[in-house]
């Protein structure tokens, strides 16, 4: 297993759109790959996950409608498309991955189950 790698965070303006990419290099087909995210002062909290063995994603009440997760036909690269952006969205944004057979969705996705994480991307929106 490799260190994963988050790109595609970048400064845009209220109302855009940007697709993160989590690499996740020699890990194994059957995992729970979650997108995280934090903003100066706040928590860290789940937007995203999917449980790359069998596609199944899931999405946050609070991003439903907006953001999207999804991975490649390797399941090695994992994407978060998010839509409609807005001031409220800045943050850090982590991937992270837990070599299990199942996946939380975000609402019960703790930060301590997963041991594998990004350096994270920063997404930074303006208005």
């Amino acid at each position: 297993q490799g260190q994963l790698m988050e790109s595609g965070g970048d400064s845009v303006q209220a109302g855009g759109s940007l697709r993160l990419s989590c690499e996740a290099p020699g890990y194994p087909s059957d995992k729970c790959v979650a997108w995280f995210r934090q903003a100066p002062g706040k928590e860290r909290e789940a937007v995203a996950t999917i449980y790359t063995g069998s596609g199944a994603t899931y999405i946050g009440d609070s991003f439903r409608g907006r953001f999207h997760i999804s991975q490649d036909g390797n399941k090695n690269t994992i994407y978060l498309q998010m839509n409609d952006l807005k001031s409220e969205d800045t943050a850090m944004y982590y991937c992270a991955a837990w070599v299990v057979n199942w996946c939380p969705n975000p609402a019960n996705a703790r930060r301590s189950f997963f041991p594998n994480w990004g350096q994270g991307t920063q997404v930074t929106v303006s208005t």
